[in-house]
């Protein structure tokens, strides 16, 4: 296979390490968390940013049919050598069980490296993953999504309704679609969490609400919104990713011609005089204060700013119900109706005469607000569009939008389903694939 470096169009989440060690916090021993390398003999393995890993055996239900293997090669693209350069294979459905509260939430994680571990290609690695009779990934080929994306490794991110009973078994199951298939893991995480969610409206459906609090949901995307991209090490205690959105904007995503104009907004950061604190209402688990230290706006020409959309365009999965998380803190003005503006998804309004300031209460004070949309399969249906536009209505001081942070989560349909289809290679990519495999093939 091709062995790609990383590049910042991610449809699924990716993890980067710096320097400092990511604390996942915990009270007490009911909520510990489980952080495992998968198929490491070694106790208490330190990444390159000094964070332990403890090793996947004493999780197993049983190891039969499993086993340990290291990668033959070491991506630039990964963050570290551990717990990537280790895994466990699995031939036959095999799972993991873990002692969780039975109160919280819990926050699963997973990272798949997708090489050749002594001899075994991954290219057969094709599988499901279920939790507790949840499906998290059904048929999925990390090859494939790595080879689709141009991405060295994937991360999977879920996070699951409490378990009543306080045993959470996570079950990998080889594809029966075709023949040799196998599943493997490199990482896996589990850290309870806080509740976050609530139930939401459905953009469409006056009056119809979407029960998030009792849902399952994957973590499709998070944003930090004209800010910088915020690793691991640097959120508010479960060790998320924040990226980058600006390969998200329309005309970023679309190039410059796609209305022969581009309009990206400008990206700001608040003022040192202005001081940004969480709050009861958003608390520190919600997302860290940096999300909230920077923003992208529309810029200061009011002329521009009437005729224009702020723009975003997600690749997702049609037949789900997702829900859209809009992170705001308006560190620029001080009173209502200084900024009031539209939000839309796929051209339906979310919310009409939206003012920061207003449901703040003031400068620099977070808030955050969920809407809920469902896609259906019908063309285009796999892209979820985001916009902001200037309330015109309101008759504003500013002609202006704001926007500090994006997550956007897939809920599990009625099913208990999560699992989506495997992204498609471009056909570059794949003649791309099959020349550097056949000189692979010929150099052995």
């Amino acid at each position: 296979m091709i062995h790609k470096s990383h590049i910042l169009f991610p449809l699924v989440l990716l993890s980067l390490f710096s320097s400092n060690t990511i604390r996942v916090r915990s009270q007490g021993s009911d909520l510990k968390s489980h952080i495992i390398s998968c198929g490491s003999s070694a106790e208490g393995e330190t990444d390159s940013d000094g964070r332990k890993w403890t090793t996947d055996s004493t999780y197993l239900a049983s190891s039969d049919n499993t086993k340990t293997a290291e990668a033959g090669y070491y991506d630039p693209a990964l963050p570290s050598k551990v717990p990537f350069m280790t895994v466990r294979i699995m031939s036959s459905a095999t799972s993991y069980k873990f002692s969780v509260p039975s109160s919280k939430r819990l926050l699963v994680r997973f990272q798949f490296y997708p090489t050749t571990y002594n001899s075994v290609d991954s290219f057969n690695g094709v599988f499901d993953v279920s939790a507790n009779g949840l499906t998290l990934l059904k048929n999925f080929s990390p090859f494939i999504t790595a080879l689709a994306l141009t991405q060295a490794y994937i991360i999977r991110e879920y996070s699951i309704v409490p378990v009543q009973s306080g045993t959470l078994n996570i079950t990998f199951t080889p594809s029966t679609k075709r023949e040799k298939t196998f599943a493997f893991v490199n990482s896996l995480e589990v850290i309870p969490m806080e509740e976050i969610f609530k139930p939401t409206d459905l953009i469409g459906f006056r009056g119809q609400t979407v029960d998030i609090q009792n849902s399952s949901l994957q973590t499709m995307y998070r944003l930090s919104v004209g800010g910088d991209y915020i690793p691991a090490i640097k959120d508010s205690g479960l060790a998320r990713t924040w990226w980058d959105d600006s390969p998200y904007l329309l005309n970023a995503a679309y190039g410059a011609s796609f209305f022969n104009k581009t309009f990206l907004g400008v990206s700001i950061e608040a003022p040192a005089n202005v001081t940004i604190k969480h709050t009861k209402d958003v608390p520190e688990y919600i997302a860290p204060l940096n999300v909230y230290k920077t923003a992208r706006s529309m810029g200061p020409n009011p002329q521009v700013n009437v005729k224009s959309n702020l723009t975003w365009v997600f690749q997702v999965d049609a037949n789900f119900t997702y829900v859209v998380r809009f992170h705001f803190c308006d560190f620029q003005n001080t009173l209502g109706n200084q900024r009031t503006f539209d939000i839309y998804l796929n051209n339906r309004t979310a919310e009409e005469t939206a003012d920061v300031i207003q449901w703040a209460g003031g400068i620099g004070i977070p808030v955050y607000k969920d809407y809920a949309t469902h896609m259906n399969d019908k063309d285009g249906d796999d892209l979820l569009w985001v916009g902001l536009h200037p309330s015109l209505a309101t008759h504003p001081q500013y002609y202006d939008a704001i926007l500090n942070g994006l997550e956007i989560f897939k809920v599990n349909d009625t099913g208990g389903n999560l699992g989506g289809p495997n992204p498609v290679p471009s056909k570059m990519l794949l003649k791309a694939d099959a020349a550097a495999q056949s000189l692979l093939a010929d150099a052995a």
